[in-house]
């Protein structure tokens, strides 16, 4: 596998007054699953169109393997993508629509049936895509993506439409696919999911990079000078922790979670104040709190807000 990757430089991008991308900047490296995150809106998709070459920008470059994909003669042997599952003939059975798109790229029958069977399609394969439930779609899609076996991955929302089974398939796949060497590029908004697949990751927001770093280093930023408590007197211990300094936000059945004091200092000060608690411990954050934490200033439509722990 040759060591190419994405490189997305300094993209701005409009449509009329709106700015759909703006200044936009990061990498994806071989040998790593990188999540694409953000709210709706932020330019997830775009970005992915403009790497493909599907849309033009304003100012900016983004290259795979060092060359604009459009250079290509034969792209899918230098990035395969999936961005729309649905982008099939319905009258076709799905090994036809892999070979139609194998001739145009000069690629072999047998190639064909070999990603049918890595995308575990087998027993579909004959049958008219049309037909196909979306989780098949996505494999089928999956599939073409894999026909010119690229050095270069990239996939808009893969998980849509999964049962649990192709889920659990799908993260061990696509981590099987950077093991190889690949550069593997995943947009999601299922946090759980990119939490347990991508090793990197980017966070963008009204078109711009807010995030981009390995996503251990995230988590634990997130995870620093936060307490996991678990009370069943909440309300007493919210006002006693509020009255230290410390910021209190619920975290489930008798558990919050208190930003600003360390362990030893809640334990303390509950304990002065005869507090009853059966737990305290340092909070890990998830990349749900991550993601909320870092794009809360960039989600272009927000529902009201929850309340903090209720008195």
């Amino acid at each position: 596998m040759s060591a190419a990757g994405i490189v997305v430089d300094g993209l701005r991008k409009r449509y009329g007054a709106t700015v759909a991308l703006d200044g936009m900047s990061f990498a994806v490296r071989p040998g790593v699953v990188t999540g694409l995150v953000g709210p709706n809106g932020a330019g997830k998709s775009t970005t992915m169109r403009v790497i493909l070459g599907l849309d033009a920008v304003d100012e900016g470059t983004a290259l795979v393997g060092g060359r604009p994909y459009r250079s290509f003669r034969h792209p899918l042997k230098h990035l395969g993508s999936l961005l729309d599952a649905g982008a099939l003939h319905p009258g076709r059975s799905g090994r036809d629509h892999l070979l139609w798109l194998a001739h145009a790229q000069g690629l072999t029958a047998r190639r064909v049936d070999q990603v049918i069977e890595q995308v575990g399609l087998a027993p579909a394969a004959r049958r008219k895509a049309g037909g196909y439930s979306l989780g098949m779609r996505q494999r089928l899609g999956i599939a073409a993506a894999l026909l010119g076996d690229p050095p270069v991955v990239m996939l808009d929302e893969p998980f849509n439409g999964m049962d649990p089974d192709g889920i659990i398939w799908m993260r061990g796949f696509l981590r099987s696919l950077a093991a190889q060497g690949r550069a593997v590029l995943v947009s999601s908004h299922l946090m759980n999911e990119v939490q347990d697949t991508a090793a990197h990751l980017v966070v963008i927001g009204r078109g711009r990079v807010v995030a981009d770093a390995g996503l251990a280093e995230l988590i634990a930023a997130a995870s620093r000078n936060r307490v996991a408590l678990r009370t069943t007197a909440a309300a007493q211990a919210l006002r006693v922790l509020a009255e230290a300094g410390a910021r209190v936000t619920g975290g489930g059945r008798d558990a919050v979670v208190v930003s600003g004091l360390s362990a030893e200092q809640v334990v303390a000060l509950l304990g002065r104040s005869a507090v009853p608690f059966s737990e305290v411990s340092a909070h890990r954050a998830t990349l749900e709190d991550v993601y909320l934490e870092l794009t809360g200033g960039a989600v272009e439509f927000r529902a009201g807000a929850p309340s903090e722990v209720a008195l």
